[in-house]
């Protein structure tokens, strides 16, 4: 049996699956420095540009972000619970925590039905290519945290959670943290500049 203290003693002090996660997190900064920087590039090589504010919806990428940072707010709760072994408090921040990735992914959705319904696609031009590429990529990746957060929150109603698996928390919150950072790029990115 495993506890939240044991897995910290290791030889290098970072537990193997929080290095991992580290290690993956590594990657995935580069492959969304690549797509950002991708973006970036086309855009200045752009004549023209669409003017953002008529083709995207600000208050719709404010509510969104919104929805991610409150969310970040309790995942990083939902780690304290666990510290403190209160599962019941976890059980609810984890809830929360779906709840406003689903609800992000829910405004993200209504975005493209609106797109689409307007006749943008991918494919329609090269804003729109690079519009869907990163809110899509970022959206797949929401959905990942959220169904990682569920799995977790259905481990939680194990009665010995704390003792055996508290330390997947912290590794989902890790991940969820970076998610909400990409998004805190993306979005004055392709919405405000």
């Amino acid at each position: 049996m495993t506890t939240l203290a044991q897995a910290q003693d290791t030889t290098t002090g970072i537990p193997s699956a929080k290095l991992g996660m580290w290690l993956f997190l590594a990657s995935e900064v580069m492959f969304f420095t690549g797509l950002i920087g991708a973006y970036i590039v086309l855009r200045a090589g752009m004549s023209s540009w669409p003017h953002l504010g008529e083709e995207l919806s600000i208050p719709a990428a404010a509510i969104n972000t919104f929805l991610l940072l409150t969310s970040s707010m309790t995942m990083a709760m939902g780690v304290a619970a666990v510290h403190r072994a209160d599962v019941k408090k976890l059980r609810l921040f984890l809830a929360l925590t779906i709840l406003l990735g689903s609800a992000f992914l829910g405004v993200k959705g209504w975005e493209y039905s609106v797109k689409f319904a307007h006749g943008h696609f991918p494919g329609t031009a090269i804003f729109w290519d690079c519009y869907f590429m990163l809110t899509g990529f970022h959206g797949l990746h929401v959905l990942g945290g959220v169904i990682a957060n569920l799995w977790i929150l259905r481990l939680t109603l194990g009665q010995d959670f704390s003792e055996r698996r508290g330390h997947l928390v912290e590794i989902s919150g890790l991940y969820w943290h970076f998610v909400d950072l990409v998004w805190i790029f993306l979005f004055p990115l392709l919405y405000l500049i």
